[in-house]
């Protein structure tokens, strides 16, 4: 997918998280450890809420910020996400698995970081810091989880 507005960088944002929670779905059943698949079962709902979370910034997001255009981004490395399912997670363990996703939330984190300091238009900055706010919020609550069900 080539990003070159606001809008295309929410939408791939937001079929990545869709991407991501049928690998880690797909994943769950594969897996032969019972904590890793519990915990693969779990990030893939939380995946599948984000993925929703950011369809939502889709339709309320201020339409001039939207059509913006993202002139920076091919300087920063896209994140893979290929078409197929991918159930490497299936051979992870617990905490593998969760250095992973967290990994995977920096990446995102990282993105809207470097594009906020670029953001041309005021509209387009805030639509960058709701998004950012978004995962920060959601990789804390992924954290705690992980932390209670490591506990377990």
């Amino acid at each position: 997918m080539e990003i070159k507005k606001f809008e295309d960088l929410i939408d791939w944002t937001r079929q990545l998280h869709g991407y991501l929670s049928r690998c880690l779905h797909e994943s769950a059943s594969l897996n032969k450890d019972e904590r890793a698949s519990a915990l693969l079962d779990y990030l893939a709902s939380h995946e599948t809420l984000l993925e929703k979370a950011v369809g939502e910034f889709e339709k309320q997001a201020d339409q001039k910020a939207m059509k913006t255009r993202l002139y920076d981004y091919l300087n920063h490395k896209p994140i893979k996400a290929g078409q197929a399912s991918d159930t490497h997670y299936a051979d992870m363990t617990f905490r593998d698995i969760a250095r992973e996703i967290f990994q995977f939330h920096d990446q995102v984190m990282d993105l809207y970081n470097s594009l906020i300091g670029k953001a041309e238009i005021p509209e387009a900055k805030s639509l960058l810091e709701d998004l950012l706010a978004l995962e920060e919020h959601e990789a804390m609550r992924l954290a705690s989880q992980i932390s209670r069900m490591e506990d377990i």
